[in-house]
């Protein structure tokens, strides 16, 4: 069972963090590349949860999303065309004295296809990096658009 674990540091707030994390309208995939509107779907969403699916190249998860504790995000997988079992990922959020904010991420893929089981052994063989990748040029988006502010709804 793959499981990857990283940490890197962004000048965005934990709440700006956390509000790019948890912003599931139209344009996700500017955020994250892997989630497409087409294949996003909100079920449920509550002030420190939800119920969402998404994905991206035939590839999806419905993730169950809990931000309850202000250091701590968990992304549950409740089911998948891939991924299946203690799949999921929780970032923890620590502040730093500068300012920026230090995100550990740590990512479990139990699969539980034919197609999960050749996503697991690629990333075993160096997905780490691709992943790692995706989420700096996330942390990327979610800091331009901290910096950008509230849109203008003039």
């Amino acid at each position: 069972m793959p499981t990857m674990h990283f940490t890197l540091t962004t000048t965005a707030t934990p709440e700006q963090f956390r509000a790019g994390l948890t912003d599931f309208g139209p344009g996700r995939a500017r955020l994250f590349a892997n989630s497409k509107d087409g294949y996003l779907e909100v079920h449920s969403r509550g002030p420190t949860d939800a119920d969402v699916t998404e994905g991206s190249a035939g590839i999806w998860e419905r993730l169950r999303y809990d931000w309850s504790d202000p250091t701590r995000i968990t992304l549950t997988t409740i089911d998948s065309n891939t991924w299946g079992g203690r799949s999921g990922h929780t970032y923890t959020l620590t502040p730093q004295p500068d300012g920026a904010t230090g995100v550990d991420v740590v990512v479990v893929r139990e699969p539980k296809s034919f197609k999960g089981r050749v996503l697991g052994l690629l990333l075993q063989l160096g997905g780490k990096r691709v992943i790692v990748k995706a989420f700096a040029n996330t942390l990327k988006a979610i800091e331009a658009r901290a910096q950008a502010g509230p849109p203008d709804t003039a």
